[in-house]
């Protein structure tokens, strides 16, 4: 909103008050339509209607914090200032964030001045967002994958999803940690751990194992860090990091999102999308960074020139009328009394789709699950690609201090500092397979047959088939089997909370093979994945937002460690320290719509 000169003379002393005594400005603070002149030179607006709530940082949506912006109740500092406090009482343990961008005050001061000027820099103006560690920033933050071998590496640029969030208002608060080089350096390491991070856990219960390779991210976001974060994934690493973390996560088509200085695995495979609270925030986050780049040639696959209102697609209503297939045979049936209760809950869940008036075409069969099992050929085509890309990165690199030109340079700059890189308790099996099984690029035949054969399996022998021969508008499955099939051919996938596992001393707990995280006990969140054909994000994400909004099971499930800055204290400390210098005229508060205005 717009405040007059006048206005930002006045205070609203009523309102201040109430947040110095209760910490929070509350609906109960009664209010009517008059101006109030009070001793001592200060003045009250006093509006008909009620005082809400400052939001809570842990639920928090975007449009919340859009609205307590736009209405004064809070600033982009406030925010910002709010969100590294809450960083700072839970990293320690959980190591999500390994950066903090020193400029985010900053920049947040100048988004909040030109809020005050009338300007609106775009849908997320003054929003504070997190990025994964191997999505590039120009600015005075590391790039590192994980990894010492990257510290002090600069980028010629911004990624261009970083500066497509800028452009779109964000400020980019920080860095998250990530399982190193995003989970393809070692077979014996561990979810979340990297050398420049260390080991990121989970919020559900002590030493969770945080899945990744997006694992600050989802931590962060599911304990309001940020408003939310990027993830990338190649096979899994939005999907399950969301899901594990009680959040939304959106794994876009390959190309919708431009991967320009983003550390790479594959390019068939690798995308980078949102993880948030909620569908609508995830919306938010991927209509910003979507759209065509001449530095990622496979964004001239997306077959519209405007990309869709994101937003605008989350509608109840969105699963009437559609057909929703599911593959009983991608759902194995495991032993596990776990896995059982998750397919369970997942059985059940398709009730709220018939509900919905949605047609349930269940009991599908896909014969390519069983092509996929006649050989390891993602295996050979992540291998091939990551030789390939691997060098065309840091060939992008205007300084680079460890001389990386390739895979080979890699390996040994990791083994020749082994204090830094934990070689060789944490080894460079995947590496050295990429050499000496594929050792090939993605240029050779080698490539290319297999290649063509995992596309074949996934394709019209799997998912892509199934919707096309069944007429449906989206397949569904219990994430924890939902990634394989859509990164093969690359095609997106939305996972929404769907339940946890029982409290009742029922889950048997497992630990990862370091025996430092525990990967399975009660608490343990799980979601639900609505999977589809490329670029059809627009439709999946009404079909999960219709379904969230349906089930609203996030909130209910809770975290056992909790950061305790809300907004409320930052104000409030604020409006003290102001009221210290102006000998009472603590501040600017201002009644519009359902809110109370700071300014």
């Amino acid at each position: 909103m717009l405040v007059s000169p006048v206005c930002k003379s006045i205070a609203f002393t009523a309102a201040f008050s109430w947040v110095l005594q209760h910490g929070h400005a509350a609906a109960a603070v009664p209010t009517s339509s008059s101006v109030q002149r009070n001793g001592g030179g200060t003045t009250t607006i006093i509006t008909s209607g009620t005082v809400s709530e400052f939001p809570s940082l842990l639920n928090a949506e975007i449009s919340d914090l859009i609205e307590g912006l736009d209405s004064g109740l809070f600033t982009s500092i406030d925010l910002v200032k709010a969100y590294i406090a809450r960083i700072n009482e839970v990293n320690s343990t959980l190591k999500a964030v390994t950066q903090i961008n020193p400029d985010a005050l900053s920049i947040a001061a100048n988004l909040d001045a030109a809020r005050a000027a009338g300007t609106n820099k775009g849908p997320l103006h003054g929003i504070p967002i997190l990025l994964k560690d191997n999505i590039a920033t120009f600015d005075k933050m590391e790039n590192t994958a994980g990894s010492y071998a990257l510290v002090g590496a600069k980028v010629p640029e911004d990624s261009t999803v970083a500066a497509k969030l800028r452009q779109a208002g964000a400020i980019i608060l920080g860095k998250t940690n990530l399982s190193q080089w995003a989970n393809f350096r070692s077979f014996n390491s561990s979810n979340g751990w990297s050398s420049t991070g260390g080991q990121t856990e989970g919020a559900y219960f002590q030493k969770q194992d945080p899945s990744g390779s997006s694992s600050g991210s989802g931590v962060a976001s599911s304990l309001g860090l940020a408003a939310a974060s990027l993830g990338t994934e190649t096979h899994g690493s939005i999907l399950s990091p969301a899901q594990i973390n009680n959040l939304v996560g959106i794994k876009p088509t390959v190309g919708l999102t431009s991967r320009y200085l983003v550390v790479p695995i594959s390019e068939r495979q690798d995308t980078i999308g949102p993880m948030a609270r909620t569908v609508k925030d995830a919306a938010y986050l991927l209509a910003a960074i979507s759209g065509k780049d001449l530095k990622d040639n496979y964004t001239s696959s997306i077959p519209f020139s405007t990309v869709p209102d994101y937003v605008s697609a989350c509608q109840l209503g969105s699963l009437s009328g559609k057909r929703i297939g599911i593959p009983r045979n991608l759902i194995p049936n495991p032993p596990s009394a776990s896995f059982q209760y998750i397919i369970s809950t997942f059985t059940n869940a398709l009730n709220v789709l018939r509900q919905a008036n949605a047609t349930i075409i269940d009991d599908l069969y896909l014969p390519g699950q069983d092509l996929m099992n006649l050989g390891p050929y993602q295996l050979h085509v992540m291998n091939a690609e990551f030789i390939s890309d691997l060098p065309k990165y840091f060939a992008s690199l205007t300084s680079n201090p460890a001389n990386l030109t390739g895979l080979h340079s890699l390996i040994n700059w990791t083994k020749s500092h082994p204090h830094l890189e934990h070689y060789p308790e944490r080894d460079v099996v995947r590496w050295e397979a990429a050499l000496n099984i594929t050792g090939h690029g993605n240029d050779s035949p080698y490539f290319w047959g297999n290649y063509s054969a995992q596309v074949y399996a996934a394709g019209p022998q799997g998912i892509l088939g199934a919707l096309k021969n069944h007429s449906l508008d989206a397949l569904v499955l219990p994430t924890w089997w939902s990634p394989t099939m859509p990164a093969l051919v690359g095609t997106p996938v939305v996972t929404v909370p769907l339940g946890k596992l029982p409290n009742d001393g029922s889950v048997v707990e497992e630990r990862d093979p370091f025996g430092e995280l525990v990967h399975w006990a009660g608490n343990l969140p799980f979601g639900i994945s609505f999977v589809g054909e490329g670029f059809s994000e627009e439709k999946l994400i009404g079909l999960a937002y219709d379904f969230e909004q349906k089930t609203k099971v996030r909130e209910a499930v809770e975290v056992y460690i909790k950061p305790k800055t809300e907004l409320r204290d930052v104000v409030a400390e604020r409006l003290q320290k102001q009221a210290a210098k102006t000998g009472g005229r603590y501040g600017v508060w201002e009644r519009t719509k359902s809110a109370v205005g700071v300014f």
